[in-house]
């Protein structure tokens, strides 16, 4: 699904990623581990194609089609999805709002007619209902006056409804407390947990991979990938920290 070939970028004119590699097949879940400023979330926005990250090198591939050739819309017509570490506020835009015009924009890209209102509603209340959220939170202005964990439910809603082939979420753990925790990384297995569906989850810590079973961990140092394991891995990092596998 996405081939990952020797990719090199800049943010600033700073080298960041230097050479990495990485192969993610359909039906599989990746976790990508590693200190801070390793280059992990760099790696989320080059994929996704965030202005002011500069590839210098490598390829791109996802489902056999050159993924930096296309625009960031493009891509996410094409089937990628990319979770924010702190999803933006939009004062004045109803989430509910939001969700339906990125749905029916979705829609448009691949040649299939609008959702009309009432199917918009009950795809919704599908996708609230599996990350526990009432829908009159998403009639509020996108993301205002939420607390951390309800901007993260509230993002995975907006996974379900624009449904992915790839999703690339960055830190979505971060913020979360126990509960929180529990009903995101639940979410994910519900939306993303297919045979045709691959995720890429870029975290810090072992605390989601407890729901969120990955096939591969991959630690990242130095921008690079430098160590690839089974969900193990995750386990030794959190016991013996990344010096242990970096040093």
């Amino acid at each position: 699904m996405l081939s990952i070939h020797n990719l090199s970028a800049t943010v600033a004119d700073k080298p960041i990623l230097k050479g990495l590699s990485l192969s993610i097949n359909a039906g599989e879940i990746h976790a990508i581990m590693g200190p801070n400023g390793a280059g992990k979330s760099t790696l989320g926005y080059t994929l996704g194609g965030r202005p002011g990250y500069e590839v210098t090198g490598g390829s791109v591939t996802f489902n056999d089609e050159d993924l930096l050739a296309l625009a960031p819309h493009e891509r996410a017509a094409a089937g990628l999805f990319l979770g924010f570490q702190y999803p933006v506020e939009i004062p004045g835009v109803s989430f509910v709002q939001f969700l339906r015009e990125a749905a029916n924009a979705q829609r448009k890209s691949l040649g299939q007619p609008p959702l009309t209102g009432g199917e918009f509603l009950k795809l919704a209340r599908e996708k609230a209902g599996l990350l526990k959220m009432d829908m009159d939170m998403l009639k509020r202005p996108v993301n205002v006056g939420f607390s951390g964990g309800e901007k993260k439910r509230a993002e995975m809603v907006q996974m379900g409804i624009l449904d992915p082939k790839l999703a690339i979420l960055d830190e979505t753990d971060s913020g979360l407390d126990i509960d929180a925790l529990r009903i995101v990384g639940e979410g994910i297995n519900a939306i993303m947990r297919k045979p045709d569906r691959a995720v890429l989850l870029i975290t810090h810590y072992q605390r989601l991979l407890d729901y969120v079973k990955p096939d591969f961990v991959h630690v990242l140092a130095g921008g690079r990938i430098i160590r690839t394991g089974g969900a193990e891995l995750a386990l030794e990092l959190e016991s013996q920290g990344y010096e242990a596998v970096t040093a």
